[in-house]
């Protein structure tokens, strides 16, 4: 979930929080984007910016603590070089979830374009895997975001024995992937991560937890009775809700029979960013 801060969002926490608790959430975690330093040049929260962040969010907590849990998180891009930048962001506060992901951005595909997107591919994963690794994160997002790269010529199955190594390393480090539901309002239509790579984390029992990557506040929660399904028929039983001092399981019939009427999605194929 994130928030005006980054630049590329809409709505207030508690406008999410709203959503949430018709949704029959019981609570939510806010985990906007981190600041980048200045050469990455993105839209993103400044590091100025960042204790703004933290009050915002806390305003939020202290508004609903009676009605809805809400907690303070972050969405960390990861790449090697960035390991000291990271720590210094996440020393600055109480952050009960991390996110790790890896977007084609223009700096990353600067630093590691060598005229080969199938090895730009093979790389996000890598780092992905170097990510769980690191010991920062509680999860990783949107696990093949880099589909959105290639467009409609990506064909997992060039990558995918590379992609199964790099889920064996996740595997090993017990950090979550996120079942991310903003695929299902990208160009694919489809999760984030596809089935097949579903399939291929049941079969190492790397624990999910369900996100929606909300940019606005009606998608909260949107299309999580699907992602839940999916997830049954993969083979999953619970999905995880991890946090920096541990986490526990939601059985998935009880995930799914808690959540109420389906929230709105603007249809404007917006995916993560």
């Amino acid at each position: 979930m994130h928030s005006p801060m980054c630049g590329h969002a809409t709505g207030e926490p508690a406008e999410y929080a709203e959503v949430a608790q018709s949704r029959g959430l019981k609570g939510i975690v806010i985990t906007d984007h981190f600041p980048l330093p200045e050469d990455w040049q993105r839209p993103r929260m400044t590091e100025a910016q960042l204790p703004a962040y933290i009050a915002l969010v806390e305003r939020a907590r202290e508004e609903w603590h009676d009605r809805l849990d809400i907690r303070l998180g972050l969405e960390c891009e990861y790449a090697p070089g960035l390991e000291n930048w990271i720590e210094k962001q996440l020393a600055r506060g109480d952050f009960e979830l991390v996110l790790g992901s890896v977007h084609a951005l223009p700096k990353y595909v600067k630093m590691y374009w060598q005229g080969d997107v199938l090895a730009l591919q093979k790389r996000t994963f890598e780092h992905l895997a170097a990510a769980a690794e690191s010991g920062y994160f509680q999860a990783l997002a949107h696990l093949d975001h880099i589909r959105l790269l290639a467009g409609e010529e990506w064909d997992l199955s060039r990558i995918l024995d590379d992609v199964l190594r790099c889920l064996d390393r996740v595997a090993a480090t017990g950090v979550a992937v996120e079942v991310n539901t903003a695929g299902l309002r990208s160009r694919f239509l489809e999760l984030y991560p596809s089935r097949t790579l579903l399939h291929a984390m049941k079969e190492r029992d790397i624990p999910v937890v369900v996100g929606s990557d909300a940019h606005r506040p009606e998608h909260v929660a949107h299309e999580f009775e699907h992602a839940l399904d999916v997830l049954a028929e993969v083979g999953y039983a619970a999905v995880t809700i991890p946090f920096a001092g541990g986490s526990c399981e939601v059985p998935i019939p009880a995930a799914r029979a808690s959540l109420g009427s389906e929230s709105l999605s603007d249809g404007d194929g917006s995916g993560p960013s």
